[in-house]
């Protein structure tokens, strides 16, 4: 194996009682820690602790919406962490969704491409250690420029689903962040990114009662894929027929309907799940197939998550 990422900080646990699993995450063989920002913890501080409990983990954030915060703070907040894990982090950015742009943080969610285009084009200037004057053509910046610039180059990568960010990620960034898709899936996003990296978030259930773990993949499948951004992903994947008649009772508000009309051959092909063993090796066939860096989501089955980390490592 190459790459082997565990997505921190994991639900339910406080984040100060990661320490000790985090300390020992790369002798178990994981080379990356990435964090999530939704409504739980922020996608900055954790990987600001990790970086001092972790000597040798890479870091990254998968990812931090380009409108939430302003683009000089988003380029302080990653230039910061750039400094306390010497140079270890990689700034992952994205769209988000209009739930957590609109809803949650009272932003205008337009132009989704386009401001995260210009939020890229902003942050390699920014992080290079010019001063940016410029007029974006979905923001402005007038004569920013960071008190302290990294000492090293910060990589940017975009979470990207369609072939428009991806091949915005290949001409201009250091690679794509995806999720939510079968590792059958890859070779087609791969083929719209080329060879910058791809990493993907693999939502991983380790539980060998497969009844439970099909309910909460169905629960997560309705409430992901019925998002304008993932409809539209699966549909390029070619999952619209299969996916429609969810979809429709979704729209229709009947939501228990629409959660027992995800068919198993999909939710079994998005959400890895079965005995810890059984579960690397999935994860592994997303590497085979040309993830760069497959990112553990753990999905929660009542077990200890700490244990389940370790026992989903790569040397296990």
């Amino acid at each position: 194996m190459g790459r082997w990422g565990i997505t921190l900080p994991l639900t339910g646990v406080p984040i100060l009682d990661h320490q000790p699993l985090v300390s020992e995450l790369t002798a178990l063989g994981y080379t990356d820690i990435w964090s999530a920002e939704t409504s739980g913890a922020d996608a900055f501080t954790p990987l600001a602790l990790a970086a001092q409990w972790s000597p040798t983990a890479r870091l990254g954030t998968a990812i931090a919406p380009v409108y939430t915060r302003g683009p000089a703070l988003l380029a302080m907040s990653a230039a910061t962490l750039a400094e306390v894990s010497g140079g270890r982090f990689v700034l992952g950015i994205g769209s988000s969704s209009p739930a957590i742009v609109s809803r949650w943080n009272g932003q205008e969610f337009t132009e989704p491409f386009a401001r995260t285009r210009d939020t890229l084009r902003f942050l390699r200037s920014a992080l290079a250690g010019d001063k940016v004057t410029r007029e974006y053509p979905t923001f402005s910046v007038s004569g920013f420029r960071l008190e302290k610039a990294p000492a090293h180059h910060v990589p940017i990568m975009l979470a990207a689903l369609r072939p428009g960010m991806l091949r915005l990620a290949a001409r201009e960034a250091d690679g794509a962040i995806t999720n939510w898709l079968a590792a059958t899936d890859v070779p087609r996003v791969r083929e719209a990114l080329g060879d910058k990296e791809l990493a993907a978030r693999i939502f991983v259930c380790p539980t060998e009662d497969a009844d439970a773990a099909r309910a909460l993949g169905r629960a997560l499948i309705c409430a992901y894929l019925t998002v304008p951004a993932y409809a539209a992903f699966h549909d390029w994947l070619g999952r619209d027929k299969v996916l429609a008649p969810m979809r429709e009772a979704w729209s229709a508000g009947r939501r228990k309907e629409a959660n027992a009309l995800v068919p198993d051959e999909v939710v079994d092909a998005l959400v890895v799940h079965g005995s810890a063993e059984q579960c690397r090796a999935r994860v592994a066939q997303y590497a085979a197939n040309g993830v760069d860096t497959p990112i553990i989501g753990l999905l929660p089955t009542g077990g200890d998550q700490l244990d389940l980390v370790r026992r989903l490592a790569p040397g296990a």
